[in-house]
């Protein structure tokens, strides 16, 4: 159990799972850079104790490994469980009221603590441009800060119980934004900031908005935490930190006593400017849209205040494990949040959000003379109106049956759905609705489609493990590779627009149908670099499911279309790169020139295998 950000370090540093970069570092590119090398070889968190520009310390990868993870929060871990289970499930505090009796304490000792500190006491109050300005990508419109934690308050109903701590980026630096003055905040409406700020608009007046960067670790994990109605981020980052939130309130704006820094202001109604460009976890770059500034008030930090930071971009990356902690932490709530449904899997190699595994139940076959998905696609609109999940554009959803199921192993249940859906009447469309802010595949900003694929019953058809003799030596379409039984990626000429789009698909297909079909090969992945897209399953993931739109880039071999339902024999979607879409991640080869001082012999991380 922590008290700050710097206790942690030290007790990492002492268990082995930390490491200092003495050498002077830049916050432009050098430190993103470094990290994501650490990470990739699953090494030690990093304290940066020289960056060029500031005094301040940072420290990233923190949460870097669900070993690491586990080891910070070793004394809470269990309690912050239970205190979830028993928000989910109340009646079960019923049922055994004698054995919650410890998890209810825990969650009681856990509320807030308001001190008469004043913050001038701890803190000293300096400028944004004092700050560690960490540039992560070349692209980036400025610098930003990945940890935050934003808190506000409901304006009609003020106080800590009725407030929301959320991780919203912040940008710090760039486009129009006046230096150390205002900040952009990048935030989407039905998040608990965006209702406080759309209440505050109607009041016509600005929002108190309160950012803290650090603190316990648990502060930060509970920004991010998907909490249970009734159970407050506040509360829950007692109860994993083992220690209440202490707190004070200064010209308005509430002060985390525990933070390493805070920055105090306020969002205007109506008031925006352009954010971004960011690197983000899709592995691309989000563009530049208007979003709320915040009028800078005032900026603290502790003296020896250090900066917690991560880098977002094509996962796996340390926000992987923010995923794999809440799945862990929350147990089975998505089994009474969604009943009928026993697991969901939000795929993190392909982007987190576009793509969606999810088993089910098939309970109204008995009554039907052929077996199929019913109750599935009642289960399967459940999941895409709850929360971030709708935020997904491909839902795959069996029914668990003879066969055990787990989503976590994608590629076994891929096969498990590819080898039962009838793809004449088991794919469902939904046009026209909402996708990721972040995802630029769709036909504007947050527009999209959506659609599932859902399967039960006996097995149809064997997979092909090779590439079927109809996709070789075709015209247009070269190199057909296989990626795993049942799907073949094939490289397309350079996307142009989606008419020319349509006619060669419609050429491909009937192609394959005078070659006589191809009933054991479901789907074919049309995209510009078949090797790259078979060279692993974590690429045919990542190209497929985060460059297509499911209503303009499915196709279909035999296609049919009966009573406003579309089908096909084989399905064929078009991953190539459009116009369109926001420019990939790529790493700047002189600054990964210049990081390797770090890692050569005398050289702080010269122990790290890259």
């Amino acid at each position: 159990m922590y008290k700050s950000l710097e206790e942690c370090i030290i007790d990492l540093e002492k268990h082995g799972h930390l490491v200092r970069v003495t050498e002077e570092v830049d916050p432009y590119l050098e430190m993103a850079a470094i990290h994501l090398k650490v990470f990739a070889a699953g090494g030690p968190a990093l304290l940066f104790e020289n960056i060029k520009g500031t005094k301040y310390r940072a420290v990233s990868n923190l949460f870097g490994t669900m070993e690491r993870s586990r080891f910070i929060f070793r004394h809470t871990w269990e309690k912050a469980q239970n205190v979830i289970a028993v928000r989910n499930d109340p009646a079960k505090a019923l049922k055994q009221p004698f054995k919650q009796i410890g998890t209810l304490l825990a969650a009681s000792k856990a509320l807030p603590k308001e001190k008469r500190t004043k913050p001038a006491a701890i803190f000293e109050e300096i400028q944004i441009t004092d700050l560690p300005l960490i540039h992560h990508w070349l692209k980036d419109g400025g610098a930003f800060i990945t940890l935050p934690q934003v808190y506000s308050e409901d304006p009609v109903k003020k106080g800590i119980m009725n407030s929301n701590l959320g991780m919203y980026r912040v940008q710090l630096t760039g486009n129009e934004y006046e230096t150390n003055k205002e900040v952009g905040l990048h935030y989407q409406i039905h998040r608990g900031i965006g209702i406080h700020h759309e209440k505050a608009k109607r009041l016509g007046q600005p929002l108190k908005v309160s950012i803290f960067i650090g603190g316990p670790p648990a502060h930060t994990i509970s920004a991010v935490m998907p909490l249970p109605e009734g159970l407050s981020e506040i509360i829950f980052a007692g109860v994993l930190a083992g220690r209440r939130f202490r707190y004070s309130y200064l010209d308005g704006y509430m002060i985390s006593l525990d933070a390493d820094f805070v920055i105090t202001g306020e969002i205007y109604p109506e008031k925006t400017k352009p954010e971004g460009p960011f690197g983000d976890h899709l592995g691309y770059y989000s563009l530049v849209h208007d979003f709320p500034v915040m009028k800078v008030h005032k900026v603290f930090a502790k003296k020896r205040a250090i900066w917690p930071f991560t880098v977002v971009g094509r996962p796996p990356q340390e926000d992987t494990t923010f995923g794999n902690l809440i799945h862990e932490l929350t147990g089975g709530a998505i089994q009474l949040e969604l009943p009928g449904i026993k697991e969901v899997h939000a795929v993190d190699a392909a982007g987190v959000h576009p793509l969606l595994l999810a088993i089910g139940s098939e309970r109204y076959t008995p009554y039907q003379k052929v077996k199929q998905p019913m109750e599935l696609l009642t289960q399967a609109n459940r999941i895409l109106g709850t929360n971030q999940l709708s935020l997904a554009k491909y839902l795959f959803i069996a029914a668990e049956e003879d066969v055990p199921l787990d989503t976590h192993k994608v590629e076994e249940f891929f096969m498990y759905v590819l080898e039962r859906i009838d793809l004449r009447r088991d794919l469902h469309f939904q046009t026209n609705t909402t996708i990721d802010t972040l995802d630029y595949s769709g036909t504007g900003l947050n527009l999209g489609s959506k659609v599932i694929f859902a399967a039960c019953g006996e097995k149809k058809r064997t997979l092909c493990r090779q590439v079927p003799e109809p996709l070789k030596d075709l015209r247009h379409f070269v190199n057909p590779r296989l990626i795993m039984p049942g799907v073949v990626a094939i490289e397309g000429k350079s996307f142009t627009n989606y008419s020319e789009a349509k006619k060669e698909a419609a050429e491909l297909a009937e192609a394959v149908q005078k070659r006589g079909g191809m009933p054991d090969c479901p789907m074919i992945v049309v995209c510009d670099d078949s090797q790259f897209v078979a060279e692993n399953f974590s690429n045919f993931l990542w190209v497929t499911f985060t460059r297509s739109n499911p209503s303009h880039d499915i196709y279909g071999i035999n296609e049919t279309y009966e009573f406003k339902h579309w089908g096909c024999d084989n399905v064929i979607i078009d991953a190539r790169l459009k116009p369109h879409h926001a420019p990939p991640l790529i790493p700047d080869p002189a600054v990964e020139k210049k990081i390797e001082r770090l890692f050569a012999k005398g050289g702080s991380l010269s122990h790290i295998k890259i």
